[in-house]
């Protein structure tokens, strides 16, 4: 699970408990000009994945680290779907970051009242 907050002009991913060790990054900070968008997606970790790299995969369990998938890097964070969260992002190393949040509609609410469309 991460917690996410906003921190001036950025938006900040911080990875919690084993995640940090899972995943194998304990923290993104991300410039909100470049957030597109985020939205709820439970079903995301039925998608594929792509190559595992760094990081952890056990099917249906844990999804966490660096995935490449079709030339572009997404960042998984997730232990429960139903929690899961897609942050679209542009001109970041990241093209996506799929993540479990605590309330996935708050994290929402705070994400994209935040972004400058």
């Amino acid at each position: 699970m991460v917690t996410i907050t906003i921190a001036g002009e950025n938006l900040v991913v911080v990875v919690n408990g084993m995640g940090k060790v899972l995943a194998l990054r304990s923290e993104l900070t991300i410039p909100l000009k470049h957030v597109t968008g985020a939205k709820a997606d439970p079903e995301a970790t039925s998608l594929p994945k792509g190559l595992k790299g760094p990081g952890t995969r056990i099917p249906g369990i844990i999804y966490a680290g660096t995935f490449h998938k079709d030339g572009e890097k997404v960042f998984w964070d997730v232990h429960n779907s139903d929690a899961a969260i897609v942050i679209d992002l542009e001109n970041e190393d990241f093209k996506h970051l799929v993540v479990e949040v605590k309330d996935p509609t708050e994290t929402l609410a705070l994400i994209n009242g935040n972004i400058k469309q």
